[in-house]
């Protein structure tokens, strides 16, 4: 049976990287699909029937095991370990307490704090009900990051490809801005959101909502997204942000996102210039700090790589206007199960792991003017070698009608 076979092999891996944690075991937990990361690494058919509360723990050593509901008995029937039935409650607990009883420390979906908000998803009801077990809880952050964010040598092979695209798409997407306007024809924000979402097409690639352009002042707001409804035309002289994303149409697919600037004239005006060559300091500034770390072989964290691109915009006086993080993990979500690069909004004390992708993508943002953001993504191989794969990335703002 190749697929449980597989799944032992998943779990032998992951009884690895707990015990290089040095704690006693994790703790899966679900209710409904209140934990995607406990449904994911258990590998739960989409199609499946969850109504009752689930727990898999996985011991650093030894055989894992289940604590199911009896009318769901069947649902981890395909994971590996020993399985407990509870019905009432009290039997719950009672079980829980026999699986944990040689357990001092485990590890669940939570962070002290609600610190990575993304990943505490286990309610604090159910934390009290463990830690009544009499055992210490900490956070799984490093785990689901080794197994939810970490990409396989074929992703990467094809988010390469879709790197190539999207960055032809960008450049296809100023120049069609340019023609219309030196034609005359009208010219909206959604119109060049539209062209994206055709060029994408052609390629079979998805995203999980339509891209933006943004004009002036709604460059400024970092999520404006033009609709239908609501937008503005581009016009001679107008500053243009363009944010996009993509990724192949399949189960595996993992995004490229990238963010350039430009402005629809022959030379740009200096007040952009001035923002954008800060911005772009940040960027590569954040960049040569994680390549140096991955050189020496230091432990850094997303918080790190975060202060690193902000320190820069502080000392340029723009502190005030850089509004969010310096980065996201990126995988088959847009922003995933990796660190995120973050000492600002969240404290995301996740290390930066090898085999996985992130964005830096720092910004300045003038309300009721216009905002530069400069985004690339980086990719971490195995033996640490850092990557730019989305391409070169944009050294000046583009001059549309040059």
């Amino acid at each position: 049976m190749p697929a449980k076979e597989s799944l032992k092999t998943k779990i032998k891996k992951i009884q690895k990287v707990i015990r290089a944690e040095g704690i006693d075991g994790w703790l899966l937990y679900d209710f409904r699909g209140s934990n995607p990361f406990a449904s994911g690494i258990m590998e739960i058919p989409s199609h499946m029937h969850c109504t009752r509360r689930m727990f898999y723990y996985i011991p650093a050593k030894g055989t894992p095991q289940k604590l199911i509901h009896n009318i769901e008995s069947h649902n981890l029937d395909h994971l590996p370990g020993k399985k407990r039935l509870y019905v009432k409650w009290k039997t719950l607990d009672e079980q829980l307490g026999s699986i944990l009883v040689k357990a001092d420390t485990i590890a669940m979906e939570y962070t002290p704090l609600n610190a990575i908000p993304y990943v505490s998803v286990v309610d604090a009801g159910t934390i009290e009900l463990v830690k009544r077990q009499k055992v210490k809880v900490v956070s799984s952050a490093n785990l689901v990051q080794r197994f939810e964010a970490v990409w396989s040598p074929k992703q990467l092979h094809e988010n390469k490809k879709v790197a190539r695209v999207c960055l032809d798409t960008m450049h296809a997407a100023f120049a069609f801005i340019g023609q219309q306007v030196k034609a005359g024809r009208r010219i909206h924000e959604f119109d060049v959101q539209q062209f994206i979402m055709n060029e994408f097409g052609k390629h079979n690639f998805v995203t999980d909502h339509p891209p933006n352009c943004s004009v002036n002042a709604n460059s400024a707001n970092p999520h404006y997204e033009p609709t239908k409804k609501i937008n503005i035309p581009i016009r001679k002289g107008d500053f243009v942000l363009i944010d996009l994303w993509a990724k192949a149409n399949n189960e595996d697919g993992v995004y490229s996102d990238i963010t350039w600037t430009g402005y629809v004239g022959d030379t740009v005006p200096d007040k952009y210039i001035r923002i954008f060559d800060v911005v772009r300091e940040a960027r590569d500034k954040a960049l040569s700090f994680v390549e140096e770390a991955m050189k020496k072989k230091q432990t850094i964290r997303g918080c790190d790589v975060d202060d690193a691109a902000r320190a820069v915009i502080e000392k340029h006086g723009y502190g005030e206007y850089f509004i969010h993080r310096t980065g996201h993990s990126i995988g088959k979500m847009l922003h995933d199960n990796g660190a995120h690069l973050d000492n600002h909004e969240t404290r995301d004390l996740r290390e930066i792991i090898p085999e996985t992708s992130f964005t830096i993508e720092p910004g300045i943002y003038l309300p009721g003017k216009f905002g530069i953001r400069s985004e690339i993504d980086v990719y971490i191989s195995k033996d640490r070698k850092v990557a730019n794969t989305a391409g070169p990335a944009q050294t000046e703002i583009v001059p549309i009608l040059k």
